[in-house]
């Protein structure tokens, strides 16, 4: 309660992932708190709808609004907010601030809630995987551990940082086995990229909004969780092992981003990724820095091999590319594994030439993409105009390094082509090595 015996007004700065979490975590069975509103930033089109009562719960019977995070200082003075609470990731310490000075300069105090408060702790072992940036490799690390575990004879069930982007209340619980569990689900280019691979390896993927329900689900099938990270996000559940990976082709932001540094520091291993495609100073940076923060971490040194479908369907043609969505834009990366991988292109189509409108827009958003497109996809319009930028290039085949079947989501009057990465030890050997250990400790597997 606040001092006048009323309950603390909070608004939840998010983007329809980690702030649900907190609510539904801290906020939403407290008497002493009223919720007067999310705010929304990164994803378009979450802004304007509400967080809807049967995820708020009897205390919220209209639910709770979402609006866009730029009316920040405007909820604050017209809502009597008392407290601001920081709930999404991928971002520089800087801007964390930024928001902090708003929310404070307007009255409210400013708040970020620990792992301590928000995180669930399972009835089985949980290895978690997180990162220090967007696009680090997280997702080919899970398929590498998901296999490693099965080949052990383990049931496991993935649990992936929440997508919740289409309608919450039919999201509360979601389980993929199949291809045709994510078309039912409407799911968004996005949630394809995380969801698909995981499938493809025989992995069981769990998501939603109320991660006590879905743990509860995936606790009765499973032997292992694996908790797949997003963003550079720490887990929601309370981790058993800690895999963290940083990124040497972006060196210098293993403490420069939020909560990637708080995920770095909480590591038992880290993963000094891509070592095959960036610079050995850079490598060695990487290294020094994990040390400087974290020293009693173990340290392992991956590859992220690049792999054509038809490498001779890319050879001298006109190349459009394709990249993972998040890893461009908020990831900050200028390209990804598929302009890599089509290097022996002999010329790469820059899609900016055929972007329509709404494309155009993503480019404006984030100016330092490269000559790639990025996998965007919230809505049907949005994948409308992904598919027209690509049909109406000069390009006569299409590279796909996103992780999901592009084709399977649009009509393109183009071949495509993936391109397909997967985590590789360098050398090999030392973080089976830690995993298998784990599993003899938890009495998983015999020794």
């Amino acid at each position: 309660m606040s001092n006048t015996g009323k309950p603390r007004r909070v608004v939840i700065m998010g983007a329809a992932g980690r702030d649900f979490h907190d609510f539904n975590t801290v906020y939403r069975d407290d008497a002493g708190v009223e919720v007067v509103a999310f705010t929304a930033s990164q994803i378009p089109d979450i802004a304007g709808r509400r967080y809807p009562a049967v995820l708020a719960g009897p205390r919220y019977p209209d639910g709770i609004p979402i609006v866009d995070a730029a009316r920040l200082a405007e909820l604050v003075a017209t809502r009597d907010v008392d407290e601001v609470a920081f709930a999404y990731s991928d971002v520089t310490h800087a801007a964390v601030m930024h928001q902090a000075s708003i929310a404070l300069a307007a009255g409210a105090d400013f708040v970020l809630l620990g792992p301590r408060r928000t995180m669930l702790r399972a009835r089985c072992p949980v290895i978690a995987i997180s990162a220090v940036r967007t696009g680090c490799g997280k997702s080919q690390t899970a398929r590498w551990l998901t296999r490693l575990l099965g080949a052990s004879g383990l049931a496991v069930a993935v649990l992936r940082h929440p997508m919740p982007y289409g309608d919450l209340a039919r999201q509360v619980v979601q389980r993929f086995a199949t291809l045709d569990d994510i078309d039912a689900a409407d799911c968004t280019v996005e949630e394809r990229e995380e969801y698909e691979p995981h499938i493809a390896a025989g992995s069981v993927v769990y998501a939603g909004v109320d991660y006590a329900a879905i743990l509860a689900r995936a606790e009765a099938e499973a032997d292992v969780i694996v908790w797949d990270g997003g963003n550079n996000d720490y887990p929601f559940l309370r981790p058993d092992l800690h895999l963290v990976l940083a990124d040497p082709l972006r060196a210098g932001d293993e403490t420069a981003y939020h909560p990637g540094e708080t995920v770095l520091r909480m590591a038992d291993v880290v993963i000094v990724a891509k070592t095959d495609a960036a610079a050995e100073a850079d490598v060695c940076a990487v290294r020094e820095a994990v040390m400087d923060a974290n020293p009693n971490a173990a340290l392992v040194l991956a590859r992220s091999p690049v792999v054509l479908d038809d490498a001779a369907a890319v050879a001298g043609r006109r190349v459009l590319v394709v990249e993972d969505g998040p890893t461009l834009t908020h990831g900050g990366m200028a390209y990804g594994a598929g302009y890599v991988a089509a290097a022996a292109a002999t010329q790469i189509v820059d899609p900016r030439e055929s972007a329509t409108p709404a494309i155009a827009a993503v480019y404006a958003a984030y100016p330092h993409i490269g000559k790639v497109l990025p996998a965007v996809g919230y809505s049907p319009a949005q994948l409308a105009a992904l598919a027209a930028t690509i049909n109406a290039s000069a390009a006569d085949v299409v590279v796909s390094g996103t992780p999901c079947d592009l084709a399977r989501l649009v009509a393109l009057d183009k071949p495509v082509v993936r391109a397909r990465y997967e985590f590789a030890e360098s050398p090999p050997g030392r973080l089976e090595a830690i995993v298998r250990r784990f599993l003899v400790e938890q009495a998983l597997v015999a020794g």
